[in-house]
């Protein structure tokens, strides 16, 4: 396994569309592996492979408890099939916009369809932290992010001071 750069706002490969995977080859599962280990040694639970300068829709996800053993699950060309209810993703943050949390109105519940690692078809149901973690994935790999959601006034701000940060580095 390796250790990958995480890509970080304001990058434009951020806000691309990512490609389906279209041939499950021995790429994939190492790929697999490495996001989960990037994400868990940057203290994630959620990571996108345009977060790791991928142009493919894949995720990876782990919302375990800390004191509890890790356990990750990936989603290939993930597809948030229904949405139903409501709730504030508090201080939401992403490894992609460092420094920076909000809240994020999103859905309480999803269903989602994907592959595995083994190209089996999954449709899996979540609630609540699970839910809101697939849905700021699935957005990345849409070109979105969470940042894209919240008030402009804060998202502003937020780039104001980005650009502040790059220009005195």
């Amino acid at each position: 396994m390796a250790m990958l750069k995480i890509v970080k706002f304001p990058d434009p490969f951020l806000k691309r569309k990512c490609k389906p995977v279209d041939k499950m080859d021995a790429r994939i599962p190492k790929l697999i592996e490495d996001m989960a280990e990037t994400m868990y040694a940057s203290s994630g639970i959620g990571l996108a492979a345009i977060q790791v300068g991928v142009d493919q829709r894949i995720i990876v996800f782990d919302t375990t408890e800390e004191n509890k053993e890790r356990s990750f699950l990936e989603l290939i060309n993930p597809e948030i099939i229904k949405m139903e209810g409501s709730c504030v993703s508090e201080e939401e943050g992403c490894l992609s916009v460092p420094d920076f949390k909000s809240n994020v109105k999103r859905a309480k519940s999803i269903v989602v369809q994907g592959l595995d690692r083994n190209g089996k078809k999954k449709t899996l149901s979540y609630n609540d932290l699970r839910a809101i973690v697939i849905q700021h994935e699935v957005d990345h790999l849409n070109g979105i992010l969470f940042i894209d959601r919240i008030s402009s006034l804060k998202r502003e701000l937020y780039k104001r001071s980005i650009k502040k940060q790059i220009k005195n580095s």
